[in-house]
């Protein structure tokens, strides 16, 4: 039998999507958006890896489970534009950097080394009218990459020290950017990942 060639996808999420394409609970199929089914998807198509459904951006498809059971547990780079309430301070940024505390299963976690940085305001689609980025307080923006991908971890993260997450966008997984989108073209991510 020959071997099944694998197909693979890239998807700008926006806000207020749940990152599956279906669901067996009757409230969420009558009230939550879905990733779309598209004809010219494959029916073994799933996401790899999840934004929950207050992010946005990259979103990576395949029909390749091992591919995808590979991105989530070796520990690739994914990188996000995190914009947060007030202007995060370098005592903040160092501490996200070497790790907080945060809850995950009513246990005390504590996330692994990462990557940050206070960024300018990056050139992103507008902001979905439902987050609410308040008017009268200052925020700012941070680059954070990490290496795992623990429950709405880059939230938790900085709320702990302070500066709670407004919008959160997904911009990079691993070689694959959010940019590279505009050229609306399927991606072979065995070639850019592996």
């Amino acid at each position: 039998m020959p071997n099944k060639r694998h197909q693979h996808y890239k998807f700008n999420k926006p806000y207020d999507m749940l990152c599956q394409f279906s669901s067996n609970n009757s409230k969420e199929q009558r009230k939550k958006t879905f990733l779309p089914r598209l004809d010219i998807f494959p029916n073994e198509l799933m996401p790899v890896g999840r934004l929950d459904e207050k992010s946005e951006g990259l979103v990576l498809l395949t029909t390749d489970g091992k591919l995808s059971d590979f991105i989530n547990r070796s520990g690739i780079e994914k990188e996000y534009y995190a914009q947060l309430d007030g202007d995060i301070n370098l005592e903040a940024i160092n501490t996200l950097k070497t790790g907080v505390s945060i809850g995950l299963k009513g246990k005390k976690y504590i996330t692994k080394p990462c990557i940050v940085s206070k960024i300018n305001t990056p050139l992103l689609e507008k902001a979905n009218s439902k987050i609410r980025l308040g008017r009268h307080r200052p925020n700012s923006w941070i680059s954070i990459t990490l290496t795992e991908g623990k429950f709405r971890q880059i939230r938790k993260m900085t709320a702990a020290v302070g500066f709670p997450t407004l919008r959160l966008v997904r911009v990079r997984v691993d070689k694959i950017t959010l940019k590279d989108l505009a050229e609306k073209e399927a991606v072979e991510l065995q070639h850019l990942i592996i």
